[in-house]
């Protein structure tokens, strides 16, 4: 069986603001733009403060791999609990674009692990970057 897993985030209506940060990190075009509630069928029902919020963006990363969001929406009992539950873990093929990688996502956010050298023979670092999102850069030349 062949199986694709995407992570889903969820922002607190500022999912545009940070897929356009992932979007200078990594590269690349969203797949289909960004939709936002208004244009959902049943637009009239949301509230006009939330109509702008991001429905749905994928952000194609390669080799089939895609980051996709939306934002939570608070009049239909949406509740964001950000939390420390989730990383994501980037495997580069090289050590510069670890630390590019690293380096671009630590901007604005809070570094927990500089990028090192580990007792396990991996280069690796952790971080939360500046929208809480948790992430996890591992580089080891032989995978």
């Amino acid at each position: 069986m062949a199986l694709k897993l995407n992570p889903y985030l969820n922002f607190d209506g500022n999912a545009a603001e940070a897929f356009n940060f992932y979007k200078s990190v990594f590269g690349g075009e969203f797949a289909g733009g960004i939709t936002k509630m208004g244009a959902a069928p049943g637009a009239e029902n949301i509230a006009e403060e939330e109509k702008n919020r991001v429905m749905h963006v994928s952000l194609p990363l390669g080799n089939g791999q895609t980051l996709m969001a939306s934002d939570i929406v608070p009049s239909m009992g949406h509740k964001l609990n950000a939390g420390n539950n989730v990383y994501l873990s980037l495997h580069p093929d090289t050590r510069e674009e670890a630390d590019r990688l690293f380096n671009a996502l630590a901007e604005g956010g809070k570094v927990e692990m500089p990028m090192e050298d580990q007792f396990w023979g991996d280069y690796f670092g952790s971080l939360v970057d500046q929208f809480g999102i948790g992430w996890m850069v591992n580089y080891n030349p032989n995978f």
